[in-house]
């Protein structure tokens, strides 16, 4: 008996990729431009949310980087204040030395002018001891006051050195905060023209959903047309294999386990009822699609005798092959879109021989095959069955 369902290989391509086959799966039956519609408006459709992101995303980096710029600007201005200050005490000081060296400066011309030989005649015209003691202490008075102009020199010129030195620090860090300032406007700048052709994205995607809108509009009657065909054309298949069965008979019952993979590709559409949002019908897509290469071998999925090969309308080049009864019903593959067959009506096959070729015959927008698998004429998921690797 066929094996548990197993879950069928990821399709690799894109979100937008994926939404394009399955507004073309969906469109099988239609025309040309009704599927080109379709496509188009798939596509659009299904960019727009990402689009949309990328704008919501582009703004938030927007109004981020402006507080950052701002943020860095007030930083810059806090730190040229800071080091006007630091400047304003630097200067300050500078003239404090320069005042401090004057007086240095007056105290060594006095000495050099004999200023040490006045204050020698001074104690030796003392009239008395208390005379001589007076003008001793004026003289050590003299002495201390020269000694502390040369400390006030001193200390200005270390007082002025720090203050250069955290003036030069200051000023660094002014430079510094204002190149941030000045790089954080320029991402600011950067991120508002990102968010700009983002926006310009959105609005060429709505503009271009718009007009393939309208364009699906005009093929809406044909392709209802066309979808109300491809509706009798199962109905037909169904009654053939059901009449095949009533005349033949179910034959013996399926043995041969899970399918073998008819061919060499990957899944592009699968089994299942479809909504189509643009022209608002359903329609069953009955089988799965294996995509590729044109010209590809097709290969049998297990032993059976042919029922129907030969061509059948949307489906183009289409092979059915009896496997057996299961459950009651007889159990069916059906090979679509064919571009070459190579059996007959009545003709025995085996597993894996070779019945055709890939093609893009009938209702089809490239090659593939379309794969089924049906019971007494009705249609099944054909993943069910088939390996869970699909190769």
């Amino acid at each position: 008996m066929l094996a548990v369902p197993v879950p069928a290989a990821a399709d690799p391509a894109d979100d937008a990729a994926r939404a394009v086959r399955r507004a073309e799966a969906l469109l099988e039956t239609a025309g040309a431009h009704a599927r080109a519609a379709a496509s188009s408006l798939a596509r659009a459709t299904a960019a727009l949310p990402a689009a949309q992101q990328r704008v919501a995303t582009a703004r938030g980096v927007v109004i981020a980087t402006r507080v950052e710029a701002d943020t860095a600007r007030r930083q810059a201005d806090t730190a040229r204040a800071g080091h006007q200050r630091v400047a304003d005490e630097y200067t300050a000081a500078a003239g404090q030395v320069d005042a401090a060296r004057e007086r240095v400066e007056e105290i060594a011309r006095a000495s050099y002018m004999g200023s040490t030989f006045n204050r020698l005649n001074l104690l030796a015209e003392a009239t008395g001891p208390q005379d001589l003691m007076d003008r001793l202490g004026l003289v050590e008075h003299l002495m201390h006051q020269e000694q502390g102009e040369v400390r006030t020199l001193t200390t200005a010129r270390r007082t002025a050195r720090i203050a250069q030195d955290r003036a030069g620090a200051a000023k660094r860090t002014a430079e510094a905060a204002e190149a941030t300032a000045a790089e954080r406007l320029r991402a600011a700048q950067s991120a508002q023209a990102a968010a700009l052709r983002a926006q310009q994205e959105v609005n060429e995607l709505v503009l271009a959903r718009r007009a393939a809108l309208r364009a699906a509009e005009t093929q809406r009657a044909g392709v209802l047309a066309q979808y109300r065909a491809a509706v009798r054309a199962e109905n037909r298949v169904r009654a053939a294999m059901r009449g095949w069965e009533n005349r033949s008979g179910v034959g013996s019952r399926y043995s041969g386990g899970r399918l073998l993979m008819p061919v060499h590709g990957w899944k592009s559409s699968d089994y299942g009822n479809r909504y189509d949002p643009y022209y608002r019908v359903w329609q069953l897509h009955a089988g799965a699609d294996f995509a590729a290469g044109s010209g590809s071998p097709i290969r049998a999925a297990a032993s059976g005798r042919v029922i129907q090969a030969g061509w059948n309308g949307g489906y183009g080049r289409y092979t059915c092959i009896n496997h057996g009864r299961m459950n009651g019903h007889g159990f069916t593959t059906c090979y679509a879109h064919q571009s070459k067959i190579y059996v007959s009506v009545g003709e025995y096959v085996r597993r894996g021989e070779i019945i055709g070729r890939v093609g893009s015959t009938g209702a089809s927008t490239g090659a593939h095959l379309h794969f089924e698998t049906r019971f007494g004429g009705a249609p099944r998921n054909p993943l069910v069955y088939l390996p869970g690797c699909l190769c």
